[in-house]
């Protein structure tokens, strides 16, 4: 029997990692076969060129699609996403998939579940029906819902809006979130480990800190971090930083985070790339995470540790008791009610993860080997249904 080829498209290192566990048991399946196409920042010197990690976890990269232009304007994200989408077309004929398995909402993965669509193509669909308003990948990530054939979302309630958009609910599946898997299922480094990687040494307080552009914002990117950071400087926490994604505005983030480094080495780290076991273990042994990062809203209740979200970009997804949601402006005040006993009390007395206990992989392996994915989709009018 020939194997069913599920051609999975990665962009970016955060992404990859989500996908990471669905990535080995489809790459240890008897009945699927497993193709990997790696794009974008995967490829990219100034983001680390994490398709190095992606072959040293042991996974063959079919495809490498090079497609990120050397600026993070409007524009230039618009040509990436177009650059994407002509190359992509040529890896789909040499690959012949039966499936793209795609996740999230990022224009890369726009690009590939256009190409799929446009060429006939079954999509599954991981992580969809979540509302993020403060950022264009909400609408990325609805658009790739009606595009695809099967869903695999974090919750009921995403599920339940899934099927709000029209699809048939014998097609939406609530798994849970596969970054949860990683916790369950990952060997984390020691502190004393992970501090030896970084070549940094962890003291109290530490933040583990992520800041990705809100990219349907008026102000720009270089502004807003820089005002974050003008706070950080004033307050005694040390911060670990990890790169932004490469948004709009993602670079001008970065540059600013590097140059605050290098004035304090000491009080601050920033690292492009952690990896997953590198992100999921610095989650683990810091007090709180700062910025607007989605492993901020899903991953950190996994480990109890209080989440300052920043501004809009996660704005409308589920939270835990852990999330503590700011502006700009009371981010001062917000990082020391984080760290303060009372709230790390409440924590600790109501905190359980709304997004799954680290089963999310195997289900989706599963219905990738036992389901059908039919091209043509019937739209399931919800309102129709009630009023006739």
């Amino acid at each position: 029997m020939n194997k069913r080829k599920i051609c999975v498209v990665t962009g970016t290192r955060s992404e990859y990692g989500i996908v990471y566990p669905i990535l080995k048991k489809i790459q240890s399946s008897t009945k699927l076969k497993l193709q990997l196409i790696a794009t974008t920042a995967h490829l990219s010197s100034e983001f680390g060129l994490t398709y190095k990690q992606i072959e040293k976890d042991g996974f063959s990269i079919n495809e490498k699609i090079d497609n990120l232009l050397s600026s993070d304007t409007k524009s230039s994200i618009a040509k990436s996403t177009g650059l994407a989408t002509i190359l992509l077309s040529d890896s789909f004929i040499r690959l012949q998939p039966d499936v793209v398995l795609l996740l999230g909402d990022r224009y890369e993965t726009h690009a590939a579940a256009t190409t799929a669509m446009l060429m006939n193509i079954p999509i599954a669909h991981i992580h969809g029906g979540e509302i993020t308003e403060g950022a264009v990948d909400e609408k990325i990530r609805h658009s790739i819902t009606k595009m695809s054939s099967l869903h695999f979302t974090s919750t009921n309630e995403y599920r339940n809006r899934v099927i709000q958009m029209g699809e048939s609910p014998e097609a939406v599946f609530a798994v849970g979130a596969p970054g949860i898997d990683n916790i369950v299922n990952m060997k984390l480094l020691s502190k004393s480990e992970l501090e030896s990687e970084l070549g940094w040494k962890i003291k109290k307080p530490t933040a583990l800190f992520t800041y990705h552009s809100e990219t349907l914002s008026n102000d720009g990117a270089k502004g807003q971090i820089l005002k974050i950071l003008n706070i950080i400087r004033n307050i005694d926490i040390n911060v670990l930083f990890t790169y932004a994604n490469s948004d709009d505005g993602g670079r001008a983030i970065n540059s600013e985070i590097v140059n605050f480094c290098s004035n304090n080495s000491i009080k601050y780290k920033v690292v492009k790339s952690l990896g997953q076991l590198k992100y999921l273990s610095s989650m683990k042994h810091v007090d709180l995470l700062i910025g607007n990062t989605s492993s901020g809203i899903i991953e950190a209740a996994s480990f109890g540790r209080p989440v300052v979200n920043v501004g809009d970009r996660q704005k409308g997804r589920l939270k835990g008791v852990n999330v503590i949601d700011c502006n700009i402006g009371s981010l001062d005040s917000s990082i020391a009610l984080a760290i303060s006993d009372k709230f790390k009390k409440t924590i600790n007395k109501n905190i359980i993860n709304i997004y799954g206990s680290g089963s999310a992989s195997d289900i989706i392996l599963d219905k990738l080997v036992t389901q059908e994915f039919p091209m043509n989709k019937k739209f399931v009018d919800l309102y129709r249904e009630v009023n006739e």
